[in-house]
C-alpha cells in the first residue's frame, strides 16, 4: 500500500469514523469531535479547512468546548490543510506540544514479528493492581502525573476488554520494569501501540522489541493488518528496523485553560 493510500485510509478509520471509548462522536462538514461523557478532556480527531474559514471555525470550536466546560486537544497533522494550520492554532492560545512521527506497519504473514520470541518475563496484565503498577512506571520515568491514563485504561478495561490489551515485562522481583498497550479498533483495520516506557537499567535487553512483537501477534491473530505508532525520538529507530514507516508528523494542541 503506497503512502498517500496509507494516509487516505487512516484519516477515514482513525480519525473521521472512529468512535473512542466514552467519548461520544460529533461531526460536520469542518470538524471530527469526541466529546468525553466523563471528566476528562474532548478531542478533535479530524479537520477539513481551509485558509479562508480556518480562523472561524478555531474560534467556533473554543466557544462551543467552553460552553461543555471542557478544554479539548486538537490533534493536528502535518498533511492537513491549511498548511499553517499549527501557527493559528497558536495564535488562538492553543499550546503546541512536541511532534511525535506518526509511524504505521503493514503487516504481512511472512514478517519477522509474527515469529519473534517473546521473553518470558512479558505478561499480560488484566486487573486494575496491574495498571496501578504500570502507571506508576511511567510516573518514575516521566516525572508527571498518569492518573487520568490509569483510570481511563481501567475503564477500557472493564468495558472493552475485546478492544484492549496491555503488557508488562516483569523482572525476577515482579517488578515491572517495561510496559504497553495496545487498542484493537473493531471494524477497522488499525491496531494502535501505546507505551512502551522502560527503565533505564533494562534497556537494550529486547523487552521494547518484545513488546511490539507480543501486540503484533495477538492482533494479527485477530485479523488486524495495519499498526499506528506515535514514536518519540527514543523509539522511532527501533520502530523502522522493525518495519514501521513515518507518514508524517502529529502535534498535540491543547486549547487554552478555561
Amino acid at each position: 500500500m503506497s503512502k498517500s493510500d496509507i494516509i487516505e485510509k487512516y484519516n477515514r478509520e482513525q480519525r473521521i469514523d472512529i468512535v473512542y471509548p466514552g467519548n461520544r462522536r460529533e461531526a460536520d462538514e469542518y470538524i471530527v469531535r469526541q466529546i468525553n461523557s466523563g471528566d476528562e478532556d474532548g478531542y478533535i480527531s479530524y479537520s477539513n479547512l481551509t485558509a479562508s474559514h480556518a480562523d472561524a471555525i478555531i474560534k467556533r470550536e473554543l466557544d462551543y468546548f467552553a460552553r461543555l466546560g471542557q478544554r479539548f486537544e486538537w490533534k493536528l497533522f502535518d498533511f492537513d490543510e491549511p498548511s499553517d494550520l499549527k501557527e493559528r492554532l497558536a495564535t488562538h492560545g492553543f499550546e503546541i506540544g512536541d511532534a511525535e512521527a506518526l509511524m504505521v506497519l503493514e503487516l504481512g504473514s511472512e514478517h519477522p514479528l509474527l515469529t519473534t520470541s517473546i521473553p518470558s518475563s512479558i505478561k499480560a496484565i488484566t486487573d486494575d493492581e496491574g495498571i496501578d503498577a504500570l502507571m506508576a512506571l511511567e510516573e518514575s520515568i516521566w516525572q508527571e502525573s498518569h492518573h487520568e491514563l490509569g483510570e481511563r485504561l481501567k475503564r477500557d478495561l472493564r468495558h472493552t476488554s475485546n478492544e484492549l490489551m496491555i503488557y508488562g515485562a516483569y523482572d525476577e522481583s515482579g517488578r515491572i520494569v517495561s510496559g504497553s498497550w495496545m487498542y484493537m479498533h473493531t471494524g477497522t483495520s488499525f491496531c494502535s501501540f501505546w507505551g512502551g516506557s522502560t527503565l533505564p537499567e533494562f534497556r537494550g535487553k529486547g523487552l521494547y522489541t518484545g513488546l511490539i512483537a507480543v501486540r503484533a501477534q495477538e492482533a494479527w491473530k485477530r485479523g488486524f493488518g495495519l499498526f499506528t505508532v506515535d514514536a518519540s525520538p527514543m523509539s522511532r529507530p527501533v520502530l523502522e528496523s522493525r518495519g514501521f514507516q513515518c507518514i508524517g508528523y502529529t502535534y498535540p494542541c491543547m486549547s487554552p485553560k478555561l
